[in-house]
């Protein structure tokens, strides 16, 4: 892709976010939802029935586009994310993603021997122009509102999922072949990562102006087998990004460990700036190992209300958003030198039960809690 489109992209008129991510003084504490776009809203099933499938709407422009604004429409989110799939890279693989209503994702052609590993390469991009597309047509209409974040699964999240040919409870297939077969383990790994390097800078080529790598199952891994196996492959992703977007803007990067809070020491030397948390983290604890003090390095970070909280009732919500963000402790407020930073997230994707309106109370909520903590 070619930066020729740039022209037609207008000035960003709420950079909080991406001032949050490189560490920089704002006047409230920003924040966007994983799955923001998604089956809580009305409106998003009422798209996803007229595309006729999931991958009917991730692979239409329009609808991706269309559905990718909706929460923006509803809620004075700071960013909005890429409606897309983790699992777009393996599928343009050739390894045959469907999705069955109700179920999660499903692979007709699982990675489960020698042969199938030999198989693997980096897929041809152009097999996945459908997202790079939507990441150009979404900024567009965007119009500078807020910054667009692209996104993958991380190398090992993928390998799982490539491995089960679907969700797992036990991860017996992908472990087995881990400990087993750790050449091939690292083969497909290799893989991945660079699929995924390959994937995300076409994104920021399209008009990303962040990037997140989801590692949605790191956490299931043993301590001594996450470093080599999870973590080597993500820092293999980042060291081939690209540092800028098509505007000559830095491109923070995020990385979120669902579960990786004890190895947060190990992912402190992780190039990237933001870190991303679930909800069993201390966030002043998290803070203290990788958030550097004011003046100099040290990571954001993204999160981390537990998402059933969106099912209580709107004082509950209001009291635990007040809890997260003092849990943060005081925020970074000089803006002449960066300093310790929160991107208010949710620790894992919106369920698709959560009542539209609690939502409202909690962006509410972050934003006015935030504002005050800062006066």
């Amino acid at each position: 892709m070619s930066s020729a489109h740039t022209s037609s992209f207008a000035p960003l008129k709420n950079d909080t976010f991406l001032r949050a991510c490189m560490r920089q003084a704002t006047d409230y504490t920003p924040l966007w939802l994983m799955r923001q776009a998604g089956r809580y809203l009305p409106e998003y099933c009422a798209t996803r029935t007229k595309a006729g499938s999931f991958m009917g709407l991730a692979t239409n422009v329009d609808y991706a586009t269309e559905v990718t604004l909706q929460p923006l429409a509803r809620y004075p989110l700071d960013a909005a994310i890429l409606f897309s799939d983790i699992l777009t890279v393996p599928d343009a693989m050739g390894l045959g993603l469907s999705f069955a209503l109700g179920e999660g994702p499903r692979f007709a052609s699982p990675v489960r021997d020698e042969a199938a590993v030999a198989k693997l390469e980096v897929p041809d991009m152009d097999k996945l122009r459908y997202v790079t597309d939507a990441v150009t047509s979404i900024r567009k209409a965007l119009n500078g509102r807020v910054p667009l974040i692209g996104f993958s699964g991380s190398p090992w999240t993928l390998a799982c999922y490539m491995v089960e040919g679907k969700g797992s409870d036990d991860y017996r297939l992908v472990k087995t072949m881990l400990y087993s077969r750790p050449d091939l383990m690292h083969r497909m790994l290799q893989v991945n990562a660079d699929a995924v390097a390959v994937y995300l800078n076409a994104q920021i080529d399209a008009g990303a102006q962040a990037v997140m790598i989801f590692d949605s199952w790191g956490g299931v891994l043993a301590d001594g087998a996450f470093q080599p196996f999870s973590l080597a492959y993500t820092a293999r992703v980042l060291a081939q990004l690209k540092r800028t977007g098509v505007d000559g803007q830095i491109v923070p990067r995020i990385v979120f460990t669902k579960g990786g809070g004890l190895w947060l020491s190990d992912m402190k030397a992780l190039d990237c700036e933001v870190l991303g948390l679930d909800w069993t983290m201390n966030l002043g604890t998290a803070r203290k190992i990788v958030g550097g003090d004011v003046g100099g390095p040290g990571k954001a970070l993204q999160g981390n209300i537990d998402p059933n909280v969106l099912f209580a009732p709107p004082e509950a919500i209001r009291a635990e958003v007040a809890r997260v963000l003092d849990s943060f402790g005081l925020p970074h407020t000089d803006r002449s030198i960066p300093g310790p930073t929160q991107i208010f997230n949710l620790g894992h994707g919106i369920s698709q039960y959560t009542p539209p309106d609690n939502v409202a109370v909690l962006v509410e909520a972050v934003h006015t809690h935030s504002r005050g903590r800062r006066t």
